[in-house]
């Protein structure tokens, strides 16, 4: 990358900006996520790493910058990954009857609120990333709202009673997010249902 991008590289690559290839990043990683849903390892292969090449550019443009580099980048995942995982790599007592995956999710958050900051129920939710599809965004939004006891509970038939009434972008919007808070309380996934949803009608079609 450092090459494609130096005086005589690529002029495309030389071009690149971080919002430049923003999509680009999405991209990758949603074909890669195909090449898990259709359990071949030939894809995922491939797709990764494009992912992987998307990260080593980022890096490249901000190392150019003078703002970081793809060590920095690692070293902030490793520290991450010790400081999440205390169960393993720290004598803190607190943390050693840790036995089930649902107390390392727990302890994950936890750690995950105090490294960020998150000192308010608002800044935890603030905290999920605006880029996540909106299905996907909508349903962390409700769980998180629903553990904290504030959980999205208008009934989905009187949303949609609303939408039918006076069809718009607010009661469409308050629609799919009761859509979204019905689905987490159900335990059901919105993102996977809409999309098992679209293909089952695509194979519908002759």
């Amino acid at each position: 990358m450092r090459i494609l991008r130096s005086p005589g590289g690529c002029p495309w690559d030389i071009e690149q900006t971080h919002k430049s290839i923003r999509n680009d990043f999405l991209e990758e990683a949603y074909e890669a996520v195909e090449g898990i849903d259709r359990d071949d390892p030939v894809i995922l292969r491939e797709e990764l790493g494009d992912v992987l090449l998307q990260v080593v550019f980022h890096s490249d443009i901000s190392e150019e910058a003078g703002e970081f580099d793809i060590d920095d980048v690692i070293t902030d995942l490793c520290k991450k990954l010790i400081i999440r995982h205390p169960h393993v790599f720290s004598d803190d007592s607190r943390y050693s009857g840790v036995t089930s995956s649902e107390q390392v999710l727990s302890n994950w958050n936890d750690i995950k609120k105090q490294t960020k900051g998150q000192s308010s129920e608002k800044l935890e939710l603030q905290g999920v990333s605006r880029a996540l599809p909106s299905l996907y965004r909508g349903q962390k939004i409700a769980k998180k709202l629903r553990k904290a006891d504030h959980g999205i509970e208008e009934p989905v038939g009187e949303k949609l009673a609303e939408y039918e009434k006076e069809a718009g972008i607010g009661s469409l919007g308050a629609l799919l997010l009761s859509v979204c808070a019905s689905a987490d309380r159900n335990g059901i996934n919105a993102e996977e249902s809409l999309y098992k949803a679209i293909e089952d009608k695509i194979n519908e079609i002759g």
